[in-house]
């Protein structure tokens, strides 16, 4: 098992330890990246035409007067 030592010296310094720097690296076969590929994009209202929009919107104004309505009624 190696032991992590990490410190910090001035300039003047002299690293003259007694003890072992050695760091564990594994330098062995790269690893294959998968392939690259375009994210697809997620829904938006933006990519919408005006149309969705307009239809989206009297949808949802509808389902508001028949909210009120029933609270009114």
């Amino acid at each position: 098992m190696s032991q992590i030592h990490v410190h910090h010296h001035g300039p003047g310094h002299t690293h003259d330890h007694g003890h072992d720097h050695s760091h564990d690296h594994n330098h062995g076969a790269p690893h294959a990246l998968p392939a690259a590929r375009a994210a697809e994009p997620g829904f938006s209202l933006l990519r919408l035409s005006a149309l969705q929009r307009l239809a989206g919107v009297a949808a949802l104004l509808a389902l508001l007067w028949i909210a009120v309505a029933w609270a009114l009624s």
